[in-house]
């Protein structure tokens, strides 16, 4: 009885060291995969990706914990994000103008608002440069000026038949001659 247990060592040491060595070979190409899906979603060198990925085959576990030292700390999708977060925080200090009757982005010497015609600023009978509507002085050349409301200009429509050209003075205002 001994003798056949002994004589069934080797097979039995055989199996148990295949079964240990495919569990290594499975978790050596599970930290090879993870590691190179890790890097490639870190950075975008292709070399970076290779050395890295035969750094953990190469060294399996030390190889591993050298790379969690060295990698990224963010990712290529975080840092997108942090751009896009930053670039939309720059463009809110800006204060870029907005119409106040259709929401609409316009240029800061802008008049009139391109998408529905309300009237955002006037220009400066001196210098003609475009200032708020409620601006008293014109802060270019000094002039003194009358504060106005704000008030949407209709669109014109093509069936309309009044299409003509306002007056040379100021716009919006009706001629009396």
């Amino acid at each position: 009885m001994i003798e056949t247990i002994l004589e069934s060592i080797p097979f039995y040491l055989t199996i148990l060291s295949t079964v240990c060595g495919g569990i290594t070979a499975a978790l050596v190409g599970g930290m090879a995969i993870w590691t190179f899906r890790d890097i490639r979603s870190r950075s975008r060198d292709v070399l970076a990706h290779i050395l890295a990925t035969l750094l953990v085959l190469a060294l399996p576990i030390v190889g591993l914990i050298v790379y969690l030292m060295l990698r990224p700390h963010e990712t290529l999708a975080d840092a997108y994000e942090r751009s896009l977060e930053q670039e939309a925080l720059l463009q809110a200090i800006e204060e870029p103008e907005i119409c106040p009757g259709c929401g609409q982005r316009v240029r800061g010497d802008y008049l009139y608002c391109p998408a529905c015609h309300t009237r955002l600023k006037r220009a400066c009978p001196a210098c003609h440069h475009p200032l708020n509507l409620s601006w008293s002085l014109c802060p270019y050349c000094g002039t003194s000026v009358t504060p106005q409301v704000l008030e949407p200009v209709p669109a014109s429509s093509p069936s309309s038949p009044t299409t003509a050209e306002e007056p040379a003075g100021e716009p919006g205002l009706e001629s009396t001659a």
